[in-house]
């Protein structure tokens, strides 16, 4: 993209706004897939809705493409701009207000804080279900163009489930406003639904009318051993036919060794699995409890676990989390290449002991980290860059296995990118999830609300 003069974005923003530093330039020219270069052209950082909305008609004026910065904690390259972009961060747009008790709705800016939200729900007496390792630094407004997922999907949905209504600055400068946080709606096209998951590339969320919860009672975390992918599901199984899961995780003995030699953390008990599954559960009642650990013992005889370890308090079923929500952080230092796939629950142990065959015959000599949110058929295939790889020999490598591995996702009908998102990383798979069909209907939905393709251009299509 050709240099442009930016005196009229600093007009619009404020000279301290527009940043052009090289270390600014490569720190929100990237997210955290660290695979592509950032070349960020320069940062522009709009304290309100109307400075959004010039700057994206600043961007039609000048034909200047524009990549939407929240947390930049994806996966997937979709906030990376590696093409001379202009960076439009969300960063000053975190307002918080229009707290309705009856409704149990709040508005927030698109660069509130996922644990802001979560805190002030807390402080209300209520509850932001949707969370994630990064809940500390993700955005709103990435939250809801990836429509992500996280820990809770099992119990409480994805992102999507919770976006009441929302303002949106579309690649034509319109100013759209969505819903008006109604529950029912029966007036056409929901295009509220149709940003959650855009990723951008069809215009800047910038408000959210979200939805909040009840708090849950007592949150009680079981970690268990397995010794064989084939019995999660058993395990599963029993335990959803019995209590109502707000958790069901899967992490690989291998994934806690990365997480106990970077944090200090003990093991949940003494005996070493292959596997360990991860259940949260809403400890409402003693009977409740009795069900929980009737489970447990039905599991164990049925020679379905090894060992396991039930929390007793909430700091204990804090720190049996930490072992699971620390792997992407303990594994982040090896440069890992990330699958995020799904299928739905019933496949899981299908899907997943084929695939683990797939990656052992294909990566005999690299390094597989599992993990995932198994409840919801989620599962993160983490193979970690050898160090005698430089970056790019160890992404051909591992691109050379993805159609074997996204044939098999297609078969069962499966996702390639369950809550990443397609971004740069995932888009020439995009025919393994999606028609040929569909995918020309997005094209066509792409130029109705950004003609000029300004808007996140070059990612998921």
């Amino acid at each position: 993209m050709n240099q442009v003069n930016l005196d009229a974005l600093i007009a619009i923003v404020g000279d301290k706004q527009v940043l052009t530093d090289e270390s600014d330039r490569q720190e929100y020219g990237k997210d955290w897939s660290k695979i592509f270069t950032p070349s960020a052209q320069a940062i522009v950082r709009p304290g309100s809705i109307d400075e959004v909305q010039a700057v994206v008609k600043w961007a039609i004026e000048n034909k200047v493409n524009l990549v939407p910065s929240g947390g930049r904690t994806g996966l997937s390259g979709g906030a990376v701009a590696n093409n001379g972009e202009i960076v439009l961060s969300l960063d000053r747009i975190n307002h918080i207000d229009n707290f309705n008790a009856v409704d149990q709705t709040v508005t927030v800016g698109a660069g509130v804080i996922t644990e802001q939200l979560q805190n002030f729900a807390d402080d209300q007496g209520l509850y932001y279900p949707v969370d994630f390792a990064s809940a500390g630094s993700s955005q709103i407004g990435g939250n809801i163009a990836t429509n992500a997922g996280g820990i809770k999907v099992i119990r409480w949905g994805m992102t999507r489930d919770w976006v009441m209504g929302l303002k949106v600055i579309t690649g034509t400068g319109d100013l759209l406003e969505l819903n008006h946080g109604l529950v029912k709606n029966a007036t056409g096209y929901d295009l509220r639904h149709l940003f959650v998951g855009s990723e951008g590339t069809l215009g800047i969320i910038v408000e959210a009318t979200m939805k909040l919860t009840n708090k849950p009672n007592d949150l009680t975390v079981f970690v268990l051993g397995l010794d064989e992918l084939q019995d999660v599901y058993p395990v599963m199984e029993k335990f959803q036919q019995q209590l109502s899961l707000t958790a069901f995780e899967f992490f690989s003995e291998e994934a806690l060794q990365k997480v106990l030699a970077h944090h200090e953390l003990q093991r949940p008990f003494e005996t070493t699995s292959n596997y360990y599954v991860l259940i949260e559960f809403e400890n409402s009642s003693e009977e409740t409890l009795e069900t929980a650990l009737g489970c447990f013992e039905t599991v164990m005889e049925d020679g379905h676990i090894l060992d396991g370890v039930i929390s007793q308090s909430e700091t204990q079923a804090e720190q049996l989390w930490q072992l699971r929500e620390r792997i992407s952080e303990s594994i982040s230092q090896y440069t890992p290449y990330k699958n995020d796939v799904s299928v739905v629950p019933s496949r899981v142990n299908e899907f997943l002991s084929q695939i683990d065959g797939i990656v052992k015959e294909k990566y005999p000599h690299f390094e597989i980290i599992w993990f995932g949110h198994i409840g919801d058929g989620n599962l993160h295939l983490n193979i970690l860059k050898p160090a005698d790889l430089s970056v790019d020999e160890f992404v051909t490598e591992c691109e050379k296995v993805n159609g074997l591995i996204f044939t098999e996702i297609q078969q069962m009908k499966g996702s390639v990118s369950a809550e990443h998102g397609v971004g740069l990383t995932k888009k020439n798979y995009l025919p393994y999830s999606r028609s040929e069909a569909e995918i020309a209907m997005m094209k066509q939905i792409k130029a109705v609300f950004d003609p000029h393709n300004i808007m996140n251009p070059g990612k998921m299509l």
